[in-house]
Order: structure tokens, then sequence, then C-alpha cells
């Protein structure tokens, strides 16, 4: 009977503590909406920003968010691949291999500000780079690369070692096996870290702030040359991104309808990461059942 009642209590507790944090949760995302998208219209999203004078938009950041976000992982897809698929199928017990994952975790850990200090050091002034989305792009690689590393890691891990041992015992090399059999496998995971990782790099700021500039210069859309500094597709301009805009709104203070553009522009980041992340569900559900119903 004890030990009913203390299972009782413990499970009472759980449900108690996961019931607060799902309420907090769903209280600050009605908040943060319920102020926002109210100032959401189709000018808001495309125009212009203003600094001293009401009724600018969003629309230079949030194409800069969006352009970032697809160089950051251009740049930092591959790598994590390749050191998932390492770390998973050919890397031996041993020290090497302990250093690697404690440096992974390591990495995992740091603040987003320190990343974009030495992302403003090493890519910024180093390399020559400038404040750019390059810079911005090398920076969130570093940030991201540990937790899309080891969910590529633990995707392949999760496919059954009876599925390698068929693509082996049909013939194939261990490479085949690994890129035709065990990958394959776990596209779902892997693809499902990847978009949720996307809705992590699309709301960072922090290391933003040090390495994409602060600023949103005009873009010309009819100019596609990318080694323009006018050109949207160029990645040696600055790029004032969404997250980095609500900060400047509300530390600078330059604008009439600062507390308004701010409102809006956090209800369109929220509901971009929300997008993200359902859309990462739906995927994985979707390539899992198409999957095991092949």
């Amino acid at each position: 009977m004890k030990a009913k009642r203390a299972d009782k209590v413990a499970t009472s507790i759980l449900y108690v503590v996961s019931g607060l944090i799902v309420l907090i949760l769903a209280a600050l995302l009605v908040y943060i909406l319920v102020r926002g998208v109210p100032y959401i219209n189709w000018h808001f999203l495309t125009g212009s920003s203003r600094s001293y004078e009401a009724g600018g938009g969003i629309g230079i950041q949030l194409f800069n968010s969006l352009f970032l976000l697809l160089v950051t992982l251009i740049i930092s897809v591959p790598i994590s691949l390749g050191a998932g698929i390492y770390m998973s199928e050919y890397a031996k017990k041993g020290r090497l291999t302990d250093i690697v994952r404690t440096a992974i975790e390591i990495l995992s850990s740091l603040p987003s500000v320190v990343v974009g200090l030495f992302g403003f050091l090493i890519f910024v002034i180093q390399m020559g780079y400038g404040f750019s989305i390059l810079s911005g792009a090398l920076a969130l690689t570093f940030f991201n690369l540990p937790i899309l590393t080891r969910n590529v890691e633990e995707s392949l891990k999760a496919v059954h070692y009876t599925q390698r041992e068929a693509g082996l015992a049909l013939g194939l090399s261990r490479w085949e096996t690994v890129t035709k059999v065990v990958i394959p496998e776990a596209l779902p995971g892997i693809l499902t870290g990847v978009i949720i990782s996307a809705g992590r790099i699309f709301g960072e700021a922090a290391a933003l702030i040090y390495t994409a500039g602060q600023s949103a210069p005009a873009l010309d859309f009819s100019n596609w040359n990318p080694l323009s500094v006018s050109s949207p597709i160029s990645i040696f301009r600055q790029a004032e991104t969404l997250a980095v805009h609500i900060w400047k709104i509300n530390t600078e203070g330059t604008m009439p309808d600062g507390a308004q553009v701010s409102a809006g522009a956090s209800a369109v980041l929220i509901l971009v990461v929300l997008l993200f992340n359902f859309g990462a569900r739906f995927i994985g559900n979707r390539l899992y059942k198409k999957m095991t119903s092949a």
C-alpha cells in the first residue's frame, strides 16, 4: 500500500510540474502573439524599417534572417553529417574519441555571446570578412555544429544493427551500407533535427550582433551579382536579422512606434520558430510512415 501511495504521489507531482511548464510556455506565447499579431500585415512584412518616423516594416530584416539561415545550413549540415557518420560508424572507443565527445559537449554548452565574440575576433578581424553574412554564418556554424552532430550521431545509432549486417551480407562495402542503408533509415530523425536547428538559428541574436552587424542597408533586388554589397544574395554585406532588430529597437529607442514594431517582429519570430518545430514533426512523421509502409 505504501509503495502504491508513493507511486501515486510521485506521478501527481510529475503531472503538476509538467502542467506548470506547459502553462508557463503557453502564457508566454499567448502574451507575445496577442500583443504582436494585430500589427502584422503585408506592409509590415515587406516594408523597410524607419529609424525616426513611424510606419516602418521588417522586410529586409526578415529576408536577411532567411538568407543567413540558408547560408548557415549550407555550411553546417555537410560538416555535421560527416562528423556524425564518423562518430557513429567509424570511430573506435578510445581516448581520442572521448576527447572529441567532450569537445562537442563543451561547445554545445557555450553561451551564444561567447561564440559571437569568438566569431568577431576570428572571422571579422583576423580573416577580414568584416561584419557580414559570411561571418555570421560561420559563427552560427560553430554555435550549432555540436547539436547537429549529436543529432546525426544519435539518429544513425538508432538504426538497428541488423540493417548494417543485412547490407554487408548482400556484398555492400561499409561505406555503401552507410550511404544506402543506414542514412536513408535515419533520414527522418536527421531531417527533424536539422529543421529544429534551423529554428534555433533563425531566432539567434547575441552571436550575430558581433558578426553579421547591426545595420540593414537597402537591397537592390534587380542586382544579382553576389560580389556587390547591395545585392540580396551577397554574403559579404552587413545583415541585421529579425532577432537583432528586435534587440536594437528596444535598446536604442529611435522609433516613435518602437513598441508596436518590436511586438509585431517578436510575433513574427515566434510564428516562424513554431512553424519550424511543427514542420519538423510533420515531415519526420510523414517520412517515418512512408518508410515503414514501404
